[in-house]
């Protein structure tokens, strides 16, 4: 006999989904995956045009930086430094911004992460047409740019977990995994979109009007945001006094699983960065000039965009902890692949792979946090998914610059790859929860203590 389970009839997709749901009817049979369920409801169709906007801006942006800061110095080392310096902030003011997003309105604190980032691009662009016209020089304009970043990675630190947070107030529970999937296809078609167009507009035209681009970008997202129906439940407004700032991080610690698999991407994406060595790669290995920088630095979006069109049109993964264990490991060995080759055909495929594996475990990382995190602590929790990602993205690169400064190039990004099959290894067998962890629709959020 078919199991009973309890689904709700026809939802309205302009009901916000902070409102109640209709009432729930006894069903006989299970549904049949609806890989559009998440769009079908208008307040997330707003915020998936504006985030769309907002990171192919930010895709744009970070490719021209890496160009520039190459072109003017040309060193890995610089390059690197880049990565480490947006990550201070993440670092030193990740768990104070949590802790603002589950006190204030958290689509407030992500609009002004948006007015912020827009006035960040209009200074880089300043900036590069300065240098352009030989107002400043290669050192200065380089020490310039290292302060707007780590002004831009400041307001950004405090936005992004506001912003990941509203998104299970805009969706219902039911359809959140297929939200979240379409949230990383999203960001995955930005990142194709974002470097491949920089690398023409650098090239046709010049890295300032990457810059004003990305401006305009970030204004949309900022507009979508407004327009959009949100309607935060009464706790987020007003927090109590006891929900301390090291809730998040306290969270994280006894949730074994969420734990396991921050780790994880912590450290396969802080040794794997080949992606901030493409300049290097670009010029000095492969020759394919600034054309063949922007579809390297987008091929790894390339291969996530697909394998995120797959993921949306299937079913939820029935053992997502196994899946994010092997897609890991084969992140790492698409890494190796990548150091070593010297054929661009082969360089492009070996990116595609790292970011159809990469995008899996998007997927599985966000699901886990969002769905087993309380709503009264999604603001913290978020922000300590920021410091272990945003922060392990940014010191990768740094990590990457100072190891190819040591080392090479080659030998940075072959070794990497195989300290990534290292971690896996080891937190396969320090977190054995992560192995048996059943299907994504069956998890309900942890107790709020």
């Amino acid at each position: 006999m078919a199991d009973t389970k309890i689904a709700y009839e026809s939802p309205d997709p302009e009901r916000p989904a902070s409102e109640s749901p209709p009432l729930p009817v006894l069903e006989q049979e299970v549904h049949r995956h609806d890989p559009y369920a998440a769009l079908r409801f208008r307040d997330y169709r707003f915020y998936s045009i504006g985030w769309l906007c907002a990171s192919i801006g930010f895709q744009m942006q970070i490719a021209a930086i890496a160009w520039e800061i190459y072109k003017w110095t040309g060193s890995a080392l610089q390059m690197g430094l880049a990565g480490g310096i947006q990550a201070l902030p993440l670092i030193i003011l990740a768990l104070p911004a949590g802790h603002m997003a589950d006190r204030y309105n958290r689509r407030t604190l992500a609009a002004l992460g948006q007015v912020t980032a827009a006035i960040c691009s209009i200074a880089l662009a300043l900036l590069s047409i300065s240098f352009a016209h030989g107002k400043i020089g290669p050192q200065a304009a380089t020490i310039t740019m290292f302060w707007i970043i780590f002004a831009g990675g400041v307001f950004s630190t405090f936005s992004r977990p506001a912003r990941s947070a509203i998104l299970p107030h805009i969706v219902p529970q039911s359809a959140f995994t297929n939200a979240v999937t379409w949230s990383a296809f999203i960001f995955e078609f930005s990142s194709v979109a974002g470097p491949a167009v920089a690398g023409f507009i650098i090239a046709l035209i010049s890295p300032a009007a990457v810059y004003v681009i990305a401006t305009v970008l970030y204004i949309l997202f900022l507009i979508f945001l407004l327009i959009m129906r949100y309607n935060p439940k009464a706790h987020e407004k007003h927090v109590h006094e006891r929900r301390e700032l090291l809730a998040g991080l306290k969270f994280v610690w006894r949730e074994k699983v969420i734990l396991a698999s921050l780790t994880l991407d912590l450290f396969a994406v802080l040794l794997g960065g080949a992606v901030y060595l493409m300049p290097i790669y670009a010029q000095e290995i492969l020759h394919v000039g600034p054309v063949g920088f922007g579809w390297l630095r987008a091929a790894p979006a390339i291969g996530a965009f697909s394998m995120a069109m797959l993921l949306v049109h299937r079913a939820p993964l029935q053992r997502p902890g196994r899946a994010l264990l092997w897609a890991v490991s084969a992140f790492g060995i698409a890494t190796i692949v990548f150091g070593l080759s010297r054929s661009f055909t082969l360089s492009m495929i070996a990116l595609i792979l790292t970011g159809a594996f990469d995008n899996i475990s998007v997927v599985i990382r966000h699901s886990l946090i969002q769905i087993l995190t309380p709503d009264s602590k999604r603001g913290r929790v978020s922000a300590v998914n920021s410091v272990f990602i945003g922060a392990s993205n940014e010191l990768g690169g740094f990590e990457s610059g100072v190891t190819a400064a040591l080392w090479g190039p080659v030998k940075s990004v072959v070794i990497g790859g195989i300290g990534t099959l290292i971690v896996v290894a080891s937190i396969a067998l320090l977190w054995p929860q992560l192995r048996s962890l059943g299907p994504l629709q069956s998890l309900k959020p942890s107790e709020d203590d």
